[in-house]
């Protein structure tokens, strides 16, 4: 029973993983200019593939402000809820069909209605009546002059169409001065650490891995007995070679002193 014991306490005990962090981070510190290359090469590979693989894209921004509902010069809490809500129905009714098909028609635009929809994005100031037109293209100019070309639609269209006041436009897009998109700065430093996260759990799956007895400690550790001696480490080849030189050296020496001592003999 107590023998049965013992052995479950040691399959328990070798089913248990243990991680010596000092330990850990000494072999991180040896295996320094590993991370370091590999941490660069994701770098340098974000880098590049963010660089010349990937189109830099363009934003231009529009802004409408829906005016009052009513006619009255005094603006109640009735028109300023109104607005806000004319701002939601503006978002939904700019993407229509008819308005971007007019656009894409109007500016010769090489564009489907599909296409040109996921490059623009409609959405209201939070609590303002102020409403955005944005889009993104892979030409500056292109970006500037379709956000004004919907922000013109939506002035003379919408209101005819829902039986309301003009929108004003607060702002013009303007011609973008950068690109928005990719980041190549967040890309690059995105692929470095994805390539140290990378090389550091290599690292570790191997230090976890590895059962290889370095020290007495680890024998203490994994037999519970602390070993009398220790062997310095060295290349067993090597201590061969010179144990052979000494001996052949030693069987010199003893044939030339057999012989000195057979002329000895003969002289006498």
């Amino acid at each position: 029973m107590g023998q049965s014991e013992d052995m479950l306490q040691m399959k328990e005990n070798d089913d248990e993983i243990e991680i010596d962090l000092a330990g850990l981070l000494y072999y991180y510190q040896s295996k320094i200019i590993i991370i370091i290359l590999v941490f660069v090469l994701g770098a340098v590979l974000a880098g590049s593939s963010t660089y010349y693989f990937i189109t830099p894209k363009y934003t231009a921004t529009a802004k409408l402000y829906m005016v009052s509902a009513s006619s009255d010069s005094i603006v109640n809490l009735t028109d300023l809820n109104l607005g806000t809500s004319l701002s939601s129905d503006y978002e939904e009714l700019i993407k229509i069909r008819p308005i971007i098909n007019k656009v894409i028609q109007e500016k010769d635009l090489d564009y489907t209605y599909e296409e040109l929809l996921d490059m623009i994005t409609i959405s209201t100031i939070s609590d303002t009546r102020i409403l955005t037109i944005t889009v993104e293209s892979t030409i500056p100019s292109e970006s500037a002059t379709i956000a004004n070309a919907l922000a013109d639609k939506a002035v003379s269209n919408l209101p005819r169409l829902m039986d309301t006041s003009k929108p004003n436009i607060a702002e013009r897009a303007i011609l973008p001065d950068g690109q928005s998109s990719p980041n190549l700065t967040k890309n690059t430093v995105i692929g470095g650490l994805i390539g140290l996260f990378f090389v550091l759990g290599i690292l570790t799956i191997i230090y976890i891995t590895d059962d290889t007895l370095n020290s007495a400690e680890d024998v203490e550790k994994n037999f519970g007995i602390m070993p009398l001696t220790v062997i310095p480490e060295g290349s067993i080849s090597l201590l061969s070679d010179r144990y052979e030189k000494k001996v052949i050296k030693k069987s010199r020496k003893e044939r030339r002193k057999e012989r000195k001592e057979r002329k000895r003999k003969e002289n006498e």
